[in-house]
């Protein structure tokens, strides 16, 4: 019974991609900002309500380069990931609410095991094709726009507040 009702707001979400093209984003799921890590820009999905975060980049058979998703939290935690129908190999860093990176570990496809922050005070996480931080030289102190994932969050009708994005 729990799983019907918890269907009818995943049916909604995806009636609503279908017939809302604007509404999606350039991967073909959610709506994307440019953010800036070390100097250099990135295209972003911003996965920030329940729904977007649990299905994440679960059936995507491939990310296209440069591009990612960010999973942004209301509060600091450890936040447990997971590549169930995950095809694509993927790093995952963790980030302080501060927007400062201090973990990444690798994803594997289909892994089900869980990858976890280690430190209780991360906020967002980013998901990028594997090896794309080696690649970048992006490293624990690399700082992202958290700026530019607030405007994100405001065009989507949420508030960066709720994030920790902005004071009150």
């Amino acid at each position: 019974m729990t799983r019907s009702v918890n269907a009818v707001p995943m049916v909604a979400v995806l009636m609503l991609a279908l017939v809302c093209p604007a509404c999606r984003g350039e991967e073909g799921g959610l709506p994307t900002v440019a953010v800036e890590i070390k100097g250099k820009t990135f295209t972003l999905e911003v996965a920030a309500t329940p729904a977007t975060r649990e299905h994440g980049l679960m059936q995507r058979d491939a990310l296209a380069a440069d591009h990612g998703m960010i999973f942004v939290f209301e509060k600091p935690g450890v936040y447990p990931f997971w590549m169930h129908n995950t095809p694509t190999p993927l790093d995952i860093g963790f980030f302080t609410p501060a927007g400062e990176l201090e973990e990444i570990y690798p994803l594997l496809p289909f892994d089900e095991r869980t990858v976890r922050s280690h430190d209780d005070h991360l906020q967002f996480a980013l998901e990028m094709n594997q090896n794309w931080y080696r690649e970048h030289g992006v490293k624990p102190g690399a700082k992202i726009d958290l700026a530019a994932l607030a405007s994100a969050l405001r065009a989507r009708d949420l508030d960066p507040k709720k994030f920790g994005l902005e004071k009150n």
